[in-house]
């Protein structure tokens, strides 16, 4: 009997809800609180809130509903998965962006939960992301494969890029100065302030050898980052 109740014991998810409405953390608490295996170890109703107490409780798995508490440089998400590396992260209530998606990909969540999600749903990606899995809508799988494609080690643009020493957040940029965006327009894009922009662009205009915008374009056209 007691083996059977250790096991119980370690297979039951921890789960931390972080959820600005009251309404939505209540009934998630209820929701979670019928499952034998899922346990609500802790809320909040704001990012700042969260930290200590979802630190101290140590969660398998943190429910999100504000999609920029993972994109922040110093959110919520990217402070907590430090203290806790093993934790997974599981969006709900999500748009159908695909750059939101993408976004979320890109900075290690599990899981990604669209607004029409049912209540089985989410607590069936709970139990997906705490063994490992992720959880994609079907609908954003094209962007995801396109992602994964674009990304790929073998992809020419991606060895003309290494070659010439830019970064991941530098290769977006070329691609939106590419396309005539202004210092705003791409700071909006990429979530970034301005003056963030400007600092990347100064280091990669000094990698190109360039002085201005035109002329770095000519530049990274010329060593082949377009076909």
């Amino acid at each position: 009997m007691r083996t059977t109740s250790s096991q119980s014991e370690q297979s039951t998810v921890r789960v931390f809800l972080l959820a600005e409405s009251r309404l939505l953390r209540d009934v998630f608490v209820r929701l979670l609180a019928r499952k034998t295996d899922l346990q609500v170890v802790g809320v909040a109703g704001r990012p700042e809130q969260a930290i200590v107490p979802a630190i101290s409780a140590s969660p398998d798995v943190i429910l999100c509903d504000s999609l920029a508490d993972v994109i922040s440089d110093n959110g919520t998400i990217r402070v907590l998965r430090r203290d806790l590396p093993n934790l997974k992260v599981l969006m709900f209530g999500m748009d159908c962006e695909e750059e939101n998606f993408l976004i979320a990909v890109q900075q290690g969540v599990s899981g990604y939960l669209l607004k029409d999600a049912s209540a089985l749903e989410v607590a069936s990606a709970i139990r997906a992301v705490a063994r490992g899995d992720a959880v994609c809508p079907p609908r954003l799988c094209t962007a995801l494969f396109s992602y994964v494609a674009g990304s790929s080690s073998w992809n020419p643009r991606a060895q003309v890029a290494k070659k010439l020493g830019l970064t991941r957040r530098e290769q977006q940029l070329v691609e939106l100065i590419s396309q005539g965006l202004t210092n705003k327009e791409i700071a909006g894009r990429l979530y970034l302030s301005e003056q963030t922009v400007k600092n990347h662009l100064r280091r990669m205009f000094r990698k190109s050898g360039s002085s201005d915008r035109l002329q770095a374009v000519g530049f990274w056209r010329a060593q082949g980052f377009w076909t």
